[in-house]
């Protein structure tokens, strides 16, 4: 039965996401958000599903509601479309609903879950029918799907929303601060979610937070160590990408190949092998599949530009950082590597500083952009003078001094952040253009 909904917040990476996959199944759909562009909004826009300025969008009777988990119930948004007297339903407790009529599948975890959950629904989606929730802002909804592969956040414990069949855990870290106390109350946070879990988890055993989770339900580990039922081994580096053996219950599966780079992403193909093997699928088209996957939107994107790479990446926690810079020295040992970073939030900032001081000084040079205020945290007591201060090679940059970033050569510029990083890189490619123009016209006849 076809409905009409209608999504506050629509340029949110799930929210796009969603309104993609409704539109998919034969629903009609519309939204409304700022007037800040984002990258999430250009699918939107490609299929045709309109979007409105807050508080400008047609409300009509019978308009299901959908509200960002991004806006509190205080938003005007919010008010509106009560005093229209429609339903209004928050995006986590509506997906817990909607998968009910799926094989489930939530992909978690503190860090990865994006590119595992765009793996995942990559590769079963060559073998079964499959519908898919990605944080990239993808979404896509198949006829008869057999599977629902989604994308479940830890924020706020809204995965405790759902109670998917599945279940694969990442990794367990301490983020988010601004809502959890500590890692034990991260921790505590999963344990609920895997009691919500229908059958079984497929979980990295590398983790040590991960290692400590009580639980009733039956896990399956994956990681790189000896003690995991499902073991990576003689990963390296071969053809433009990496390759590495997978052993099940100690008796080999077979050779495969991922076309990136970075231990991550080997961990997260582990857990794309967990979930096939657990669901009994045919190995040799999941291989096949994983041959061929092709990463997800700002995760590791490159370009050249003149002589250098350009990589555009969602990495906003310490961990992610490490992770993203490890891959970038594995797919380019000779070459300097440049970290361009903004932080997300200013409680983030403040209590991890010191870890992501640690983690940016694997660049070899640093430039740091102005915090990222949220919708949901505009202010905090850290400024970025703070960060720039415990980096000895880093200094500031701002969308005025992008120009810093011309004389680099042969080099690895890395644009990091969760926030609009995008716009200094956009900058960067803009002067890079005009310096060419000038050079040209300066030539002589």
């Amino acid at each position: 039965m076809t409905a009409t909904y209608h999504m506050v917040g629509i340029k949110g990476s799930g929210m796009s996401a969603l309104a993609q996959l409704l539109q998919d199944m034969g629903h009609l759909v519309q939204g409304e958000d700022g007037d800040t562009y984002y990258f999430t909004q250009a699918p939107l826009e490609q299929r045709g599903i309109p979007f409105y300025l807050f508080g400008e969008a047609p409300l009509v009777s019978g308009m299901k509601v959908i509200v960002s988990n991004a806006y509190g119930a205080d938003h005007p948004a919010v008010a509106r479309c009560r005093e229209a007297g429609l339903e209004v339903q928050w995006y986590h407790h509506f997906l817990g609903e909607f998968m009910s009529r799926f094989v489930s599948i939530a992909v978690t975890g503190s860090h990865g879950k994006t590119t595992t959950t765009g793996m995942l629904s990559h590769v079963l989606s060559g073998v079964v029918p499959t519908s898919c929730l990605i944080g990239d802002g993808t979404g896509r909804g198949t006829p008869d799907a057999r599977f629902f592969v989604f994308e479940s956040c830890e924020y706020k414990r809204h995965f405790l929303a759902y109670r998917p069949e599945l279940a694969v855990i990442t990794n367990i870290d301490f983020d988010h601060p601004d809502y959890y106390a500590d890692l034990d109350d991260v921790r505590s946070a999963f344990e609920e979610m895997a009691d919500r879990v229908g059958r079984k988890l497929i979980v990295c055993g590398d983790d040590p937070q991960v290692r400590m989770l009580k639980t009733d339900k039956e896990l399956i580990h994956y990681g790189f160590q000896e003690s995991n039922q499902l073991q990576a081994v003689n990963v390296r580096v071969e053809n433009g990408g990496t390759v590495f053996d997978v052993y099940a219950y100690g008796k080999l599966l077979g050779h495969f190949t991922l076309p990136s780079f970075g231990r991550h992403n080997v961990l997260n193909a582990l857990a794309v092998i967990g979930v096939a093997v657990e669901q009994g699928l045919d190995l040799d088209k999941i291989r096949e599949r994983l041959a061929t996957f092709p990463g997800v939107k700002r995760r590791f994107s490159e370009q050249e530009w003149r002589s250098n790479i350009l990589i555009d990446d969602y990495a906003h926690h310490p961990s992610e950082i490490r992770a993203t810079l490890e891959a970038v020295r594995s797919k380019y040992p000779e070459r300097k590597v440049v970290g361009v970073f903004q932080p997300h939030t200013f409680s983030r900032l403040e209590k991890l500083l010191e870890d992501f001081a640690v983690s940016l000084d694997e660049a070899d040079d640093v430039y740091l952009c102005d915090i990222f205020g949220s919708a949901r945290e505009q202010r905090g007591t850290v400024s970025i003078e703070h960060l720039r201060d415990r980096i000895p090679h880093s200094q500031l940059i701002s969308e005025n001094s992008v120009s810093d970033l011309l004389g680099y050569e042969d080099s690895v510029l890395v644009f990091m952040g969760a926030g609009d990083i995008g716009k200094y890189q956009t900058k960067l490619l803009e002067l890079g253009r005009g310096e060419s123009a000038e050079n040209t016209l300066q030539q002589p006849l």
